[in-house]
């Protein structure tokens, strides 16, 4: 018998499938494509979105201060989007 293999996705490759399932309100991959997504789906989907974010942010204060930013200065950086 085969071992079976980890499903694994990138983080930004999961998110845009995600947030592409959440406009579309419909499963885009996987067995259940077609089908539209209950409220507990939307809700996983909604929260992976959101630790993302989070994981962003915290990694965004922990660079900052690590560059000799002060904390407030680091807290302004951690909430801005792009890559600085």
């Amino acid at each position: 018998m085969a071992k079976k293999e980890r499903r694994w996705l990138s983080p930004n490759t999961r998110a845009k499938r995600y947030s592409e399932e959440l406009k579309n309100k419909v499963h885009m991959h996987g067995p259940k494509e077609g089908q539209p997504l209950t409220d507990k789906e939307a809700c996983v989907r909604i929260g992976a979105l959101q630790m993302k974010n989070d994981h962003i942010g915290i990694y965004k204060y922990k660079k900052a201060l690590d560059e000799g930013k002060t904390k407030t200065e680091a807290k302004k950086i951690s909430k801005t989007i792009g890559s600085k």
